[in-house]
């Protein structure tokens, strides 16, 4: 079995979430024979480091575009980042010609999606579409920025989305993923002769298990003897590290050796340069440390989180929250903002800790606690190790997706010898 994955987005210097869920799945599959084609937008530059490319997958580039004439650099750069309903006449014809194709697997919507299905339907093969960021389960605020209303330019991609039934998408798809059950619930409300399925992501535990302190600690001197906070996850306003550098000044009170570190790439450079402004501001340059992207499974990475003493995620939305997953199977605690996607997986005092961004002396407690209360740590510790293995182990959920698949291509075998 072969299957073509569509990215809207694949920069490993902007690496995140998303990538990080396709990689495992690709590497999952792959222990249960399973080929991959990655197909994603041309970069500028072909980059020195790339995950997928490293580890063995053949990754397949093609011209995208912002279909908006008149718009300013910045503004086409910020869409193609995050949320910009691109096109790309070369996907069409990479997809038709990619040999041996088994099923289509999107984990893009708008215009690339529907390139996706209108090829597949032709092809007479399964079409599979995973939501990543969410897609009805958003936030008001967090909605209209990705769809931000234009001042100017000039849109011209409607007729594409229209002849590749963008819109229709989700109508005709196989099988819809998403890895969260509010989320699952709003697209059966909307979509309600779909089949959707609630396919959460995976992680490499027993990775996770290795020791890889050494290694942040040698690329990371300022770790040695410190009692660090780790906020793991892209430098943007929806990942909101923000907040939690501003509760810092009541941390050090409460603990002069706290130090903050934020591991991310920046994908929002104005969000990027006001975070650091901020640290500034707060004279908290030798307590804040910001180490910018690394690579997944990076031994640094996961030394990072193996050092601390908490995670924190403290997002305005989050669909699923990988890093929770991360934070167990390393053996750290995490404590997360009441989004759908970590109340679907924390049980508050049991193997984490859920909080109110709008009750930030309630959080620095319960951080506190967590950094500090050994009695507490080992049984959440414990409990979040337990329940990773369990359920989450990247092997096993590949398994789930295969399962899919082939009951999809039977489904669709006799389709492929009529007319």
């Amino acid at each position: 079995m072969k299957v073509a994955h569509l990215l809207r987005k694949y920069d490993p210097a902007e690496w995140g979430g998303t990538e990080t869920a396709v990689l495992r799945l690709l590497s999952g599959l792959r222990q249960h024979g399973i080929g991959a084609a990655v197909h994603a937008p041309r970069l500028a530059a072909e980059p020195l480091q790339d995950p997928l490319r490293d580890a063995g997958f053949a990754v397949r580039r093609y011209d995208a575009v912002v279909p908006v004439w008149g718009i300013p650099d910045e503004v086409r750069r910020q869409m193609v980042a995050v949320g910009g309903n691109l096109v790309s006449f070369e996907l069409l014809s990479a997809l038709w010609r990619e040999p041996g194709l088994s099923v289509v697997h999107s984990h893009a919507l708008g215009r690339l999606g529907g390139i996706g299905l209108t090829v597949a339907r032709r092809r007479k093969l399964p079409f599979v579409v995973t939501i990543h960021g969410g897609c009805y389960d958003l936030p008001a605020s967090v909605s209209r920025d990705m769809n931000p209303p234009r001042a100017q330019g000039i849109e011209w991609g409607k007729v594409v989305g229209w002849a590749v039934r963008s819109r229709q998408m989700l109508d005709e798809a196989d099988v819809i993923f998403t890895c969260n059950p509010r989320e699952a619930e709003k697209i059966r409300e909307r979509h309600p002769r779909q089949r959707v399925r609630v396919q959460p992501h995976g992680v490499d535990a027993a990775r996770y298990q290795q020791d890889h302190r050494a290694a942040a600690r040698l690329a990371f001197p300022w770790l040695e003897g410190a009692r660090t906070l780790l906020v793991l996850g892209r430098l943007d306003t929806v990942k909101n590290p923000g907040w939690v550098v501003e509760r810092m000044t009541e941390m050090l009170a409460r603990d002069p050796q706290a130090e903050l570190v934020l591991a991310g790439a920046c994908t929002e450079q104005a969000y990027g340069e006001g975070l650091k402004r901020r640290v500034r501001e707060l004279g908290l340059e030798d307590r804040v440390r910001i180490t910018g992207g690394l690579p997944a499974g990076d031994p640094r990475l996961i030394g990072l989180i193996q050092s601390a003493r908490a995670m924190v995620l403290p997002s305005v939305s989050e669909t699923f929250g990988l890093v929770i997953l991360e934070a167990w199977a390393a053996g750290t605690p995490i404590l997360a903002s009441r989004t759908s996607g970590a109340m679907a997986l924390i049980e508050s005092g049991v193997n984490g800790v859920l909080f109110d961004l709008t009750r930030p002396l309630a959080f620095v407690e319960a951080a506190q606690k967590a950094m500090h209360d050994e009695s507490w740590r080992a049984p959440v510790i414990a409990a979040g190790r337990r329940k990773v293995e369990a359920e989450y182990d990247t092997t096993v959920i590949a398994g789930q997706v295969k399962q899919v698949y082939e009951e999809l291509i039977a489904e669709r075998h006799p389709l492929r010898h009529t007319a």
